[in-house]
């Protein structure tokens, strides 16, 4: 679809709390009303992580997921839900045993991290191919987990979104996609400006781009300040685009972002700048295949 940008937005992840902004949404009506306003903004597609309500972090817990996917549903939104897989694969070294797991450590089974996408089949899933060092902690996706959990994702009907955070993971997915484990044609989300990860920079985003498959359709993101220059540079370069508050809490420069929606206003206005318009969900799921 000429001129069709899809734009997602991250409205939470489990990495930015409330200590950094107040606004963060963190109980399962804050996060869903997070995707709907950023669908009545121009976002297609919310990705979403749930929060525990009492201590706000990352939570893996299928009744909050499926309160935030029936408020959504129940509200009439047509946002296309894209719900994550990334808890449960962060493991911290103890300091006197490597071998033994530190009080960081979420790394679980990973048919556990599938559980609510084969209960409740959102529209997308992420699926996460990194193995890298995060913060203190290393995240742990290897080629034998990520199997067990494109087999299940797929037999559940719903659409992986392949998170890639460096050129070895695209390697790595491209070579689940000829096992044909992910079949149909590859969403790819290209992660940049994580630290330790690929950079924020134009030559790195070309050269990921350069290593897709011909016939994906593929989306990219930067964190922090780096995430306006990326929607630009992910357009020019023929890509979609995803901001949100997991990503970034800033509109500009020393002033918090009012919420998810504003960011994604502030993506509509500067693909707006480059004659490009928003797609919404229903073009959306033509794109990808849904």
């Amino acid at each position: 679809m000429a001129g069709k940008t899809i734009i997602s937005c991250a409205v939470t992840g489990n990495q930015t709390t409330r200590a950094q902004h107040p606004g963060l949404p963190v109980t399962p009506q804050e996060i869903a009303q997070a995707a709907i306003d950023a669908r009545k903004a121009g976002a297609a597609i919310a990705h979403i992580h749930v929060r525990d309500p009492e201590t706000g972090k990352g939570s893996m817990r299928i009744e909050l997921y499926r309160e935030v996917m029936e408020r959504i549903r129940d509200s009439g939104s047509d946002v296309l839900i894209n719900l994550t897989t990334g808890e449960g694969g962060r493991f911290e070294p103890s300091e006197d045993e490597p071998r033994v797991a530190g009080p960081s450590t979420t790394l679980t089974h990973p048919l556990k991290r599938v559980e609510h996408i084969a209960q409740l089949k959102p529209d997308i899933c992420s699926l996460d191919f990194n193995t890298m060092n995060s913060r203190s902690t290393i995240v742990v996706n290897t080629p034998a987990n990520l199997r067990k959990m494109a087999q299940v994702i797929v037999a559940a009907g719903v659409k992986p979104e392949l998170e890639v955070f460096d050129s070895g993971d695209i390697h790595l997915a491209k070579a689940l996609i000829e096992e044909g484990l992910l079949p149909g044609k590859p969403f790819f989300q290209v992660v940049t400006g994580v630290k330790w990860g690929c950079d924020a920079s134009v030559e790195t985003l070309a050269y990921m781009k350069s290593l897709l498959p011909r016939e994906a359709i593929w989306s990219a993101f930067g964190i922090g300040r780096m995430e306006f220059p990326q929607v630009a540079l992910a357009h020019l370069l023929g890509g979609n685009v995803r901001v949100g508050m997991e990503d970034n809490i800033y509109i500009r420069h020393g002033r918090l972002v009012r919420d998810n929606a504003e960011l994604v206003e502030q993506a509509v206005t500067l693909l707006d700048i480059f004659g490009a318009e928003p797609a919404t969900p229903a073009e959306a799921r033509a794109m990808l295949e849904i």
